[in-house]
């Protein structure tokens, strides 16, 4: 395990394997969080924000938060309540702040500001549409030269969990995507052919929740509406995978592929084509396409993460 610190900025829709990766990252000692950043994507953006304030309290923490879109680019908000509940934390409710405001600064702003402070170090995970990136890449073009690079929770080589063809964050957000895969920033793509693989049992689930502490509590709870929605008696961390490639990247595989984003085609709408395994290859390698993960070794970090965390009593 590495032990280089990485400057971090978190883009999320805050929903309950949002939640779930900002625990992680909270208790990651090789992350610095420096700035989140909410959109609608899992619920409406007003939601997505307030969830970020609810768990930097349930956190103890002081995060800086921003709002960023209230839709895509071009399509109306499509949220996911079957997964991730009306409130976006699987129904779990979790105080506010006593004291909070919204920062007039939005989103694409703040992102700006805060990679043109730290040029070439500061790492962006985006685990929601990529609407806040492809905003700050258009307002911002030097973003491009600042950023270290993006790692994003979001594709698929093969398959969708949305469409048969698409991952819900860039089906919800295709043209969004399209900007940021073509921005020429180094990119990572977890998609579903890794969080897919990247899974809690209800047992693994419940064994997190025993260790006790507020924190963990949350965890095992907002996680069981997801669970039962997928009716298999797991639940994917989708967006824990973004995280713990940054903090613990040996416990992945992956190949540098070419991959593009289809935005006209109705029933193709978002995919993310690539050419791993096609004989016709795209001119550019764009993207570190992430296949496979040591899943007990995911688990065992996940729990170790989250069980570590001293949280707020509320």
């Amino acid at each position: 395990m590495g032990t280089e610190k990485h400057l971090i900025w978190l883009d999320c829709d805050f929903g309950t394997d949002d939640a779930a990766a900002l625990l992680c990252a909270h208790g990651a000692a090789s992350l610095e969080i420096l700035g989140i950043s909410t959109l609608a994507g899992n619920v409406e953006a007003h939601k997505t924000f307030r969830n970020a304030l609810r768990l930097n309290r349930l956190l103890g923490a002081d995060y800086p938060v921003y709002p960023g879109a209230e839709a895509p680019l071009v399509y109306p908000a499509e949220p996911g309540y079957r997964f991730h509940g009306e409130n976006g934390l699987g129904g779990v409710e979790l105080p506010l702040p006593d004291r909070w405001e919204t920062p007039a600064e939005k989103a694409w702003d703040a992102l700006y500001r805060t990679a043109a402070a730290h040029p070439g170090a500061l790492e962006l995970i985006a685990t929601g549409p990529l609407t806040n990136v492809a905003l700050a890449l258009n307002l911002h073009p030097e973003l491009q030269k600042l950023l270290r690079r993006i790692v994003i929770m979001g594709g698929a080589a093969v398959g969708g969990n949305k469409t048969p063809a698409a991952e819900f964050n860039i089906y919800s957000d295709p043209h969004a995507a399209k900007i940021v895969f073509e921005a020429g920033i180094p990119l990572t793509m977890c998609g579903l052919d890794v969080t897919n693989k990247a899974w809690f049992s209800e047992t693994e689930l419940a064994r997190v929740g025993a260790c006790g502490t507020p924190a963990a509590r949350f965890f095992a709870e907002s996680l069981k509406t997801p669970l039962q929605a997928s009716g298999q008696g797991t639940v994917r961390l989708h967006d824990v995978t973004a995280v713990l490639f940054v903090s613990n990247p040996e416990l992945f595989t992956g190949q540098l592929a070419g991959v593009r984003v289809e935005t006209r085609s109705a029933l193709t709408r978002g995919k993310t084509v690539t050419d791993l395994w096609s004989d016709q290859k795209f001119p550019s390698r764009n993207a570190f396409v992430v296949l496979g993960v040591d899943r007990p070794a995911f688990v065992r970090r996940v729990s170790e993460l989250v069980c570590s965390l001293k949280a707020v009593e509320n």
